[in-house]
C-alpha cells in the first residue's frame, strides 16, 4: 500500500482500512505470527500518517472506534488519537489494561506505564 494511493481515499475509506488492519492483527496476535502482524503495523502505520496529513489532522476519525466491538481495533485507535483527544484515549486504555484480556491487556498496560514516564509523547 504506497502512500499515493491513500490519498486518494476518502476518510471513510481510510477508516475502515484502519479497522480491517486491526481486526487481521488481533487474528494475528490469536496465531502468534510476528511477521504477519509486522507487515500490518507497518501498513496501520501509513494510514495513521495520512489521516494525520489531511487539513485539521483527520485522526479525529478514529475517535468514533473507542466504542468498537473488537477490542485491538478500540486500542490502536485509542493508542493513535491521544494526541488529539488524551482523557478519552487514555480512558480507553485504563479499560482494556483493566479487562485481563491478554495479549491486548498488557499492551495497554505498557502504553500507559510508557506515558506516565514521558517514555511515550503522543504527536
Amino acid at each position: 500500500m504506497k502512500r499515493s494511493d491513500l490519498s486518494e481515499l476518502s476518510i471513510h475509506d481510510l477508516v475502515a482500512r484502519f479497522v480491517d488492519i486491526a481486526v487481521q492483527q488481533d487474528r494475528q496476535l490469536d496465531r502468534d505470527d510476528a511477521a504477519r502482524f509486522n507487515k500490518l503495523y507497518r501498513q496501520m502505520a501509513k494510514i495513521v500518517q495520512e489521516l494525520k496529513s489531511r487539513p485539521g489532522d483527520r485522526r479525529h476519525a478514529l475517535i468514533a472506534l473507542y466504542d468498537h466491538p473488537n477490542i485491538q481495533v478500540r486500542m490502536k485507535a485509542a493508542v493513535n488519537s491521544l494526541a488529539l483527544n488524551y482523557d478519552a484515549a487514555r480512558r480507553v486504555l485504563e479499560t482494556i489494561a483493566g479487562s485481563n484480556h491478554f495479549p491486548h491487556a498488557g499492551h495497554a498496560g505498557m502504553t500507559l506505564d510508557a506515558l506516565d514516564r514521558g517514555v511515550f509523547k503522543p504527536e
